[in-house]
């Protein structure tokens, strides 16, 4: 199990690179210096002019060197984030996302019921969609330990599934609810979406998604 970084998370508004002003600066510069040279010596331009080109000129530059500072910054901001979820891998993590069956072990499950719901029931499916089981609850189930198995009974096989919950108030059918799952971190990843865990199974999930951690 390793911590990768892939990349480092960025705010919402990219930032320009520090080669890409610097490029602009050193074209700005030429601009100027040939302005300078072609002028009307007849008619020169306003020294106040020039004030305003070097105030801007000025400006390219600090924007040049704010903008790698802040490159600088993220790269060490998001190691730093890496640095501090290194105790998370090898631990569980329950959030939204597909339940992995493996040599027909238990899989632990958090239901979520809809408010007012009397009967709820769990609905997995398989890779293709389709359903190999429905479980009835409790209205109140909010954790659950599962034995994966088909509607028959018989142990489903290895791989990835999809649970839901339907939820019923009398026979009106309310609106499905989401179903957390347990899953073992194997990796923590750095993207452009922030912190990323790589899950048992092949899952990948943001570390804003975690709802619950055990060992």
């Amino acid at each position: 199990m390793e911590i990768t970084q892939t990349g480092t998370g960025t705010s919402a508004r990219s930032v320009p690179s520090g080669s890409s002003l610097s490029s602009d600066f050193d074209t700005f510069l030429k601009m100027l210096t040939t302005q300078m040279k072609n002028q009307d010596p007849l008619n020169p331009i306003d020294s106040g002019d020039y004030a305003v080109q070097l105030a801007t000129f000025s400006g390219v530059e600090q924007q040049t060197r704010t903008n790698q500072l802040l490159e600088t910054m993220q790269a060490q901001f998001g190691l730093l984030g890496m640095a501090q979820m290194s105790g998370w891998v090898g631990h569980e993590a329950r959030a939204e996302m597909p339940m992995q069956v493996a040599a027909g072990a238990p899989v632990s499950l958090a239901p979520n019921p809809a408010r007012g719901a009397d009967r709820v029931v769990l609905v997995v499916m398989d890779a293709d969609g389709t359903v190999v089981n429905r479980v009835d609850l409790a209205p109140d189930t909010t954790e659950l330990d599962w034995t994966p198995v088909d509607v028959e009974g018989a142990p489903l096989p290895d791989g990835t599934y999809d649970v839901s919950l339907e939820n019923y108030q009398g026979e009106t059918r309310l609106e499905p609810s989401p179903v957390e799952v347990y899953g073992r971190i194997l990796e923590v990843r750095g993207g452009t979406e922030g912190l990323m865990l790589m899950m048992a199974g092949g899952a990948e999930i943001p570390v804003s998604a975690v709802t619950a951690l055990r060992e």
